[in-house]
């Protein structure tokens, strides 16, 4: 598999000066209403007018407009229901969408960055900087990455206004979930059902986490070993996945180690000449999964804190890290529901297969980078009830 990889600051460089004169550019308002594509969006938030004038008053941003084919596919979904009964979801997915910084879609490149949003309520991002979403170009499509790894393409780009740029897209955008509501959508029912039986829960739900989590394939191949092993000695296991700070795969240098959250066990970081990710021997099969509260990678191979092997220079697939023979039944997912999402390992930026995400929220994630200025107040951007229900 294939990554290719951009600092987290790069795309820094390339966000655009708002350009024009007040001759060529109008308010937010008349920008979205003289948008025939736009027609949902403005009736929704004409149901809360302080909001848009939080937006239009405010300046360097970019907001991700769903159009209105997008608003009447969410409307009629699992998480549209949900959303349109709770003022709290409602106002931080509407914050999802603003990124914090004016972005043309020619600073977006094939080389995907992850760019904060105006998320930062923690009952729904606990991440320092904001919720992020994944921007990349796909071919001579400019896609948008969310929960789940939903991705929601623009189909009108740079529509300016006086306080930034709108793009038009697709797809309402999805909030990361928490991680075990993507552990289940994602089918990592094994590391699921790890987590909760080791007590691991909260420390995987802490603030600015990346998890590297094994797929079930990779618990199998070993479940001769897993069942010799104490209780303590999974919880260990389990911590030496989650490392205490927010790594997307651009930010992952070849060489280099991380530090697994007891702090007191690193791991190293391989990156191939193929771009190939390993972590330790394991292979990041999917990476970038943004969860509420961080970054989750899934790999090939369960990871050994007595066995810190790097993979050989031939290597085209993660190696384990315990010798063990495949069990029967795969292990930890007694009582662990159903997975409702399958995601299929691809080339980073061309995005996986998948069917609708849960309707659910959880806690945080994070990241930081561009700037942002303006009028306005951002951490009150968004009132809890400003807007109750869809208006369509």
């Amino acid at each position: 598999m294939q990554f290719r990889h951009l600092p987290i600051l790069a795309l820094a460089s390339l966000i655009t000066a708002q350009n024009g004169s007040s001759n060529d550019t109008q308010s937010l308002n008349a920008t979205l209403s003289g948008n025939d594509q736009l027609s949902n969006l403005t009736s929704f938030l004409s149901l809360a007018p302080g909001i848009l004038q939080a937006l239009s008053n405010a300046t360097n941003i970019t907001i991700l407009a769903p159009s209105n084919d997008a608003f009447i596919e969410f409307g009629s979904s699992g998480m549209g229901s949900a959303i349109a009964s709770d003022p709290g979801m409602l106002a931080a997915l509407l914050q999802y969408h603003v990124l914090n910084g004016m972005y043309q879609a020619s600073a977006i490149t094939n080389q995907s960055a992850f760019v904060p949003t105006l998320l930062s309520n923690e009952t729904y991002a606990n991440v320092t900087g904001g919720q992020v979403v994944e921007a990349v170009t796909v071919g001579n499509d400019t896609v948008f990455y969310s929960g789940l790894l939903h991705n929601s393409t623009v189909t009108t780009a740079d529509v300016n206004f006086t306080g930034g740029v709108v793009h038009i897209i697709d797809r309402v955008l999805t909030l990361p979930p928490g991680i075990l509501d993507v552990a289940n959508a994602l089918n990592l029912t094994s590391f699921r059902g790890a987590v909760n039986a080791t007590d691991e829960v909260q420390k995987a739900n802490d603030r600015d986490v990346t998890i590297f989590a094994p797929n079930n394939e990779a618990f199998k191949s070993i479940g001769s070993a897993l069942a010799n092993l104490s209780s303590d000695d999974v919880q260990s296991i389990i911590e030496y996945h989650i490392v205490d700070s927010v790594h997307y795969s651009t930010s992952l240098e070849n060489g280099t180690t991380l530090q697994s959250s007891d702090n007191d066990q690193e791991f190293a970081i391989t990156i191939n000449e193929n771009g190939t990710i390993f972590v330790n021997a394991a292979e990041v099969v999917v990476p970038n999964v943004l969860i509420a509260n961080g970054v989750l990678h899934i790999i090939d191979n369960v990871l050994n804190p007595n066995n810190t092997a790097a993979p050989s220079e031939s290597a085209t697939a993660g190696a384990p890290g315990f010798t063990g023979s495949a069990a029967s039944e795969q292990p930890f997912t007694s009582g662990q529901p159903t997975p409702t999402t399958q995601v299929n390992p691809t080339e980073e930026g061309a995005g996986p297969t998948q069917t609708e995400a849960p309707a659910s929220s959880s806690s945080p994630s994070g990241a930081a980078m561009p700037l942002m200025t303006g009028g306005v107040e951002y951490a009150a951007l968004f009132g809890a009830g400003a807007v109750a229900v869809f208006g369509f």
